[in-house]
């Protein structure tokens, strides 16, 4: 018994560093493209499900409203999905400068309410590109005419583009910014292998004409979430090699961390609840790869309490994956300018190892906690 979880041990090990390796070079792939100056032709429709976002809302609109971006070529649909707070009405205050607000009105009871508010809101637009953005989010005024610049140039059907946290208040939200940024790296870098497999809904950007060629949300609508990632793997297959990762800080979204662990751990479930959709067997066989790695190197642990050979297999393949991760963290890090944050790498990991097992389990559990409701 101790040798075969010894060589399972020593083989996932092995298969994460070739994963990390791969996503290093893919990383790299991805050029930064350069800033030209042009004349824009592209109306775009920012669009924001919002529900309960009183604090924070009018910021996010605020920067939207001063992007360094035709006024002429901007339209604003924020959809308020049964707030119970002041969310709408600060919504309405911005009428007079362009904003639209849609209020969902829904007698039946549905399962991903944020879907069917861009859905919606998608019908009422009338921009040619779709760019979607949470209500507790900030951008600089460069960020709409770096994706539509990025988006004229390539002729691409959809864009995914950095997010980051910012603002920490505790160790713990500045462990979550490392943690978030190696998936946001990790989306970026399999976009450079020409390959669709994660992105971040805060901040994605899809021609309208090609939302309604894949169906929409059609068959991934009964999932809460998944209104970028699973919207991303639909058009991934009908348009291989036109999707792209916009690797520029101006086009970075700048969200929060959660404040506690409770919160943190519902966000991890909701992701995870994504992975019951992926049709993609590169992408099973990827997940299941790192969880595997991970649930090798908690068992080995907790073995190595009782028995010394386990403890140095152990000390060996934490080792090994601390090295790994520190090598495919640095470039994203300095990317974002957070380098500084990588000395919480040695913190990260052995709590990474031991959420990532539980939430490998916990996500085939359907009902969550998200926004006030129970979901699945």
């Amino acid at each position: 018994m101790t040798a075969l979880i010894s060589i399972i041990s020593l083989f996932s090990i092995g298969l994460y560093v070739l994963l990390l390796i791969y996503l290093r070079i893919g990383w790299a792939k991805v050029t930064i493209p350069p800033v030209v100056a042009q004349t824009f032709s592209t109306k775009v429709t920012v669009l924001i499900a919002a529900r309960n976002e009183e604090e924070k809302i009018h910021l996010t609109i605020e920067d939207i409203l001063a992007q360094d971006y035709p006024k002429h070529l901007v339209e604003i649909i924020i959809v308020d999905d049964h707030s119970t707070d002041n969310t709408a009405a600060i919504i309405g205050s911005y009428a007079a400068q362009g904003v639209k607000l849609l209020q969902l009105r829904l007698g039946e009871t549905l399962n991903s309410y944020k879907k069917k508010a861009i859905a919606e809101a998608i019908k009422l637009s009338t921009g040619e590109l779709m760019v979607a953005t949470d209500a507790d989010c900030r951008m600089g005024n460069q960020w709409l005419r770096t994706i539509v610049g990025f988006y004229e140039q390539h002729n691409l059907v959809m864009i995914s583009s950095p997010v980051t946290y910012f603002q920490e208040q505790s160790v713990f939200e500045r462990m979550q910014t490392l943690d978030f940024s190696s998936l946001i790296g990790m989306g970026g870098s399999f976009l450079g292998h020409g390959f669709a497999a994660t992105c971040n809904g805060a901040n994605f950007a899809y021609r309208k004409d090609v939302f309604y060629e894949v169906g929409g949300f059609t068959g991934i609508d009964d999932l809460a979430s998944g209104d970028d990632e699973l919207l991303l793997h639909k058009v991934g297959e009908r348009y291989p090699g036109r999707i792209g990762f916009l690797k520029r800080r101006e086009a970075i979204v700048y969200t929060h961390a959660k404040p506690n662990l409770k919160e943190f751990m519902q966000q991890r479930r909701r992701w995870a609840s994504k992975s019951t959709k992926y049709k993609n067997k590169k992408m099973v066989a990827f997940a299941l790869s790192i969880w595997l790695c991970n649930f090798m190197l908690l068992l080995t642990a907790v073995l190595g309490i009782f028995d010394i050979c386990f403890l140095k297999l152990f000390l060996l393949t934490i080792g090994i994956k601390y090295a790994i991760d520190l090598l495919y963290m640095t470039p994203i890090m300095n990317f974002l300018k957070r380098r500084e944050l990588l000395l919480y790498v040695s913190f990260v990991l052995p709590l990474n190892v031991i959420y990532f097992v539980i939430i490998g389990f916990l996500g085939k559990n359907k009902k969550y906690a998200w926004k006030g409701r129970i979901v699945r």
